[in-house]
């Protein structure tokens, strides 16, 4: 028999879940019950456990995206399993249609070696601070960038305080002589040695990652590759990724050079040459990269923080290579996997139209402003107008509420951000931030809009999207 799934919802939502549902001809049966609210969105788990009288003999009940309280304790009341759908409407289709399928992103098989470039600089509380950043945001390895002419006196102290937290370490310089005391202090990798270096390995236990004697010298690339194996020891190449109009596309040909001379090797990119010398957003970057990476079997990379325009860098490279090795694991483009790349835009911004959000308007009987965008604009509107704009200034004096100082306070924070999320073509839901993806992390909130009245002030309820 198929499976019988009741959904919850509110009287304006009732004819639209019906048309969806109705569009998307699925294989269970249902049954769709409005509850005896107009909108949806302000369900909660209490007001079901009290209104619902009747399972409909379904075997499991979806009740709206934001629908609040403990869905597990009221599973366990009704008898049967109640979850979450998405919050939107528009994405019922998806709900069904891609969840069975949807990877986990706990899973990679790429090592971010995050670099802590001005390492001499920095005492070493300073120096274990920025690598539990780093290790936070998901890097693997902290490397100790060193400066050229720059004394490094604290390095030994710095990579054992590093060890005795549980970081792997490595030591990123120019100069033979940092190496071998990185490598003496127990750094676990050498960034870099080349075939005239390789003495250097012979003197410590570090991995080395190799790189060519000379810029673009790929025959003494393989000297030191067949110079570590003869040793049989453990390392890393770097072919070297260059700028953008300095190289990068040469650079890419040689990283496809190398895996086809050594199909087994351990590869290495520096993806800072990109990220930080290109003034564009590094999510993008990163991920883009990482696609190489993954494609040619490159397993590390080398990411830098350094520029203001790149201080989420190592965070992106985390999330992108948790969705590259999803997407390679199932044969897979890298998409409809996770949007935390996307942090400017969105594949589905607008879930409505103008039409439809007015004719939602029509709908409605009390005075709270509901606000919406659509590819027309801003909308905002009560049971006394429907407004909209392309900026919030334009509506703002039809509004009503210039004696009331919280409600405006209250209605220009959402209206900005209203207009903020159509400029860009982002996801707006009413009382809600705007979703940056990966490129920030979210705070908690301080002040509940709905609790929050400056002195005098009478503030409204105002529902958040009318689901």
């Amino acid at each position: 028999m198929a499976e019988h799934i009741l959904f919850l919802t509110g009287k304006l939502a009732e004819k639209p879940l019906r048309q969806i549902l109705a569009d998307i001809n699925p294989a269970f049966d249902y049954t769709v019950h409005a509850l005896g609210l107009s909108v949806a969105a302000l369900m909660t788990a209490d007001m079901i456990r009290r209104r619902l009288k009747d399972s409909f003999g379904a075997d499991r009940v979806i009740v709206p995206g934001r629908c609040r309280g403990d869905l597990e304790q009221l599973s366990a009341d009704l008898g049967l399993r109640v979850e979450r759908g998405p919050d939107e409407l528009r994405d019922l289709p998806e709900f069904f249609g891609k969840r069975p399928n949807k990877p986990t992103l706990d899973r990679y098989d790429l090592r971010i070696f995050a670099e802590i470039t001005d390492a001499p600089r920095m005492e070493v509380d300073g120096i274990v601070r920025q690598a539990r950043d780093y290790r936070r945001d998901g890097a693997d390895v902290i490397d100790l960038g060193c400066l050229p002419e720059t004394p490094f006196a604290h390095m030994e102290l710095a990579i054992a305080t590093l060890q005795d937290e549980s970081f792997l370490v490595s030591v990123d310089s120019l100069e033979d002589q940092d190496l071998l005391r990185g490598g003496r202090a127990g750094a676990d990798f050498l960034l870099s040695l080349h075939e005239h270096s390789l003495w250097i390995a012979d003197e410590v236990a570090a991995t080395p990652v190799l790189i060519p004697a000379q810029h673009k010298d790929l025959d003494s690339l393989d000297r030191a590759i067949d110079g570590m194996k003869s040793r049989r020891r453990d390392f890393l190449v770097d072919p070297i990724l260059d700028p953008i109009h300095f190289g990068f596309a040469d650079s890419l040909v040689r990283y496809h050079e190398t895996r086809r001379r050594h199909p087994e090797v351990e590869m290495l990119m520096g993806v800072g040459n990109l990220t930080e010398l290109t003034h564009a957003d590094t999510a993008g970057m990163n991920a883009m990269l990482l696609g190489v990476c993954s494609e040619l079997g490159v397993r590390a990379i080398l990411a830098t923080q350094v520029s203001q325009h790149a201080r989420k860098a190592v965070r992106e490279a985390d999330l992108a290579r948790r969705i590259l090795f999803a997407a390679r694991q199932m044969h897979s483009l890298p998409k409809l996997i996770n949007d935390g790349l996307m942090a400017v835009h969105e594949r589905k911004p607008f879930p409505y139209s103008r039409e439809e959000l007015a004719e939602l308007g029509k709908a409605i009987r009390d005075p709270s402003f509901r606000i919406q965008i659509s590819r027309e604009g801003v909308h905002i509107f009560n049971r006394d107008g429907f407004h909209s704009a392309t900026d919030p200034f334009e509506v703002y004096p039809q509004l009503g509420v210039g004696h009331d100082g919280g409600h405006a306070f209250y209605l220009g924070v959402e209206l900005g951000r209203a207009q903020i999320a159509w400029q860009l073509g982002k996801r707006y839901t009413q009382d809600e931030p705007l979703n940056w993806g990966c490129a920030y992390e979210p705070v908690a909130a301080t002040v509940d809009p709905h609790v929050y009245k400056p002195a005098g002030a009478t503030l409204k309820k105002t529902p958040k999207d009318p689901q």
